[in-house]
């Protein structure tokens, strides 16, 4: 579930793959460039892409779309599964314009799924193509927030942190599943930063959702933001608006993914 709206503009980006390094355990950074990202919009905050990757090693990128939308997707799904690319949704971690690179961080699950495998292999100059979807963070006009996700949030939350006012106060929750996942914040210094370690016997959100109810919340002035995986965007949601007494319209939540 969600409640993030999708903003579609500029076409598909070309790029391709500068390099690769791995950050941490959990973690692999991916940088890329090219002529076409001349024509990104930087927003900042957790703007997130579709990402679009050749279907096998080696592939050719074709068929990329100019929009993502049902039919467009619908379309997608009818192209021979040997030249359909690949896409997923991430967020873009950091844009250097002077050299047009861009990073973007991938979460890694051994070899399980595509992206991930793929941004530990990916090699120079390999290519991708990339949607702009705008921003899931409203940049409401408050002064308090409270942010919380697990690691495939992370580089959402990063992005929010480093980008908010500096006069910016509350709390952010991100969960990891390895201590060494955790990363160095540019946060504002009134924003308090808390990282829990996930249990292997723990259901992702579950340490979120247990901290989050001993922490003081803002009572006024405020947003939160809640992303990653679905049980723990809808239980921060619903714990804030029915246990705390927000509204609706101040929480912005988005599952990413089920376990």
């Amino acid at each position: 579930m969600s409640n993030i709206a999708v903003q579609q503009g500029g076409g598909a980006m070309r790029a391709q793959v500068v390099r690769s390094v791995r950050l941490s355990p959990g973690f692999q950074r991916v940088t890329v460039t090219g002529d076409d990202l001349a024509r990104l919009q930087w927003r900042g905050f957790d703007q997130w892409v579709r990402l679009f990757l050749p279907p096998a090693p080696g592939a050719l990128l074709t068929h990329v779309p100019d929009r993502m939308t049902r039919l467009t997707y619908g379309r997608m799904l009818a192209i021979p599964a040997a030249e359909r690319p690949v896409v997923r949704s991430y967020t873009l971690r950091a844009w250097r314009p002077e050299s047009r690179e861009l990073d973007v961080d991938f979460v890694l699950h051994g070899t399980d799924g595509v992206a991930g495998p793929w941004a530990a292999r990916c090699d120079q100059g390999d290519p991708v193509a990339l949607l702009d979807q705008g921003c899931g963070w409203p940049s409401p006009p408050v002064r308090r927030v409270v942010l919380a996700a697990d690691e495939t949030g992370l580089p959402a939350v990063a992005g929010i942190l480093r980008d908010l006012p500096a006069t910016t106060t509350g709390v952010a929750v991100v969960e990891v599943a390895d201590a060494a996942d955790r990363q160095a914040l540019d946060a504002p210094a009134g924003v308090d930063v808390h990282w829990l370690v996930r249990r292997p016997d723990e259901a992702p959100g579950e340490a979120t959702l247990r901290a989050l109810a001993d922490l003081p919340l803002p009572e006024f002035d405020r947003h939160a933001f809640a992303v990653g995986e679905s049980t723990l965007a809808t239980g921060v949601r619903r714990r804030l608006v029915r246990e705390c007494g927000w509204s609706k319209s101040e929480v912005t939540f988005c599952g990413y993914w089920r376990s």
